[in-house]
């Protein structure tokens, strides 16, 4: 969290913020203004809260944007604002360390138990998979193409990206995906249902790709392998020489 951002965040509000009450649980949402400042305020609120500010005062920010509009004096001097903004940038740290922390924990435990199930197979890399539908169709290797519905979620369950709840296939290079998927997928035969348990270094490591997956995060995706691109095509032309033959 950057100071600059939040300046910027509740100027633009204070531009915006015109026809609401001070109170702002009893604040007008009837004309476009209005809904187009609440949400606004609920992008930024939901912005801060992912980035582990969770402890703003909305009372606090109103009064900000009420003296700025005023021409009010301000009541903090910037030298006691940066000093906060240092320390709230700290502490929204140390709490997302602490996340960090304990995802890299958990999927730890999670896969050391999970690899002694029976069906679960462990591969040299780490990589954790059971065969939940099994097909005979071709394999892919790491140039080609796939058409695949997935489901992913963390180890707790908690959801974070499917293309099956949005009812549409994803279509990607096999080599342009993190490296669980990779290497799972060329394991993987047209037609058969995967669930991959990837560990944190075969997916995103340190970083995180999104507010739903904390870094460090060991992730579980249920993979249905639906086609290889250009593999029809390629199956019909031999089927028509063949049958010129």
């Amino acid at each position: 969290m950057k100071f600059h951002h939040l300046a910027v965040a509740v100027a633009v509000t204070s531009i915006l913020i015109t026809g609401c009450n001070k109170d702002e649980g009893k604040a007008e949402l009837k004309t476009p203004a209005q809904k187009v400042s609440y949400g606004i305020g609920y992008s930024m609120g939901k912005n801060f809260k992912d980035d582990g500010v969770d402890d703003l005062s909305p009372q606090a920010i109103a009064a900000g944007v009420a003296d700025a509009l005023a021409n009010k004096e301000q009541r903090v001097d910037d030298e006691a604002l940066m000093e906060a903004f240092g320390f709230m940038q700290e502490r929204a740290q140390e709490r997302m360390n602490a996340v960090n922390d304990e995802a890299a924990k958990a999927g730890k435990a999670f896969l050391a138990e999970n690899g002694k199930r029976e069906g679960v197979i462990t591969t040299d890399t780490g990589l954790q998979y059971e065969i939940l539908v099994a097909a005979q169709g071709a394999q892919p290797k790491v140039n080609d193409t796939v058409q695949v519905h997935y489901h992913g979620t963390l180890i707790d369950g908690s959801v974070f990206d499917s293309s099956v709840e949005r009812g549409m296939p994803a279509e990607f290079p096999v080599g342009a995906v993190i490296p669980g998927w990779v290497e799972g997928l060329q394991l993987m035969h047209v037609g058969e249902k995967f669930k991959f348990y990837i560990p944190s270094e075969l997916a995103y490591g340190t970083k995180s790709p999104a507010p739903a997956i904390p870094a460090n995060s060991a992730l579980i995706f249920e993979v249905d392998l639906l086609a290889i691109a250009g593999q029809e095509l390629e199956e019909s032309v031999d089927e028509a020489e063949e049958e010129n033959e």
